[in-house]
């Protein structure tokens, strides 16, 4: 599902005209940028948090060059599930079967 999609698909549940939840869903994800900028987590009840995760220094390498570069610390967005959403995607989506395993 695309952002069009869900656009679409809110608009026909809510009877709210599209462009007015296209609005809405930009200025949802505009503040929730905003705060993981300014380093305060979101948390939504029932639905999941967005968080900040540190990522510590690491040493890596440059294929090409074939040498060892760092990587410093650095901070990157995360999202972490509700229990009750990850439970209800567990009920609802089917696992398939590994064939020939």
């Amino acid at each position: 599902m695309r952002k069009a999609d869900l656009v679409t698909a809110i608009s026909e549940k809510t009877g709210v005209q599209k462009v007015d939840v296209l609005v809405t869903l930009e200025a949802f994800f505009k503040e929730v940028k905003n705060s993981l900028s300014e380093g305060e987590n979101v948390y939504i009840r029932g639905f999941g948090s967005f968080i900040i995760k540190k990522r510590a220094q690491k040493v890596g390498r440059h294929i090409k060059k074939n040498e060892a570069i760092v990587i410093p610390a650095h901070y990157i967005p995360s999202f972490k599930p509700a229990k009750t959403f990850v439970d209800q995607v567990k009920e609802n989506v089917p696992v398939e079967e590994e064939v020939g395993a």
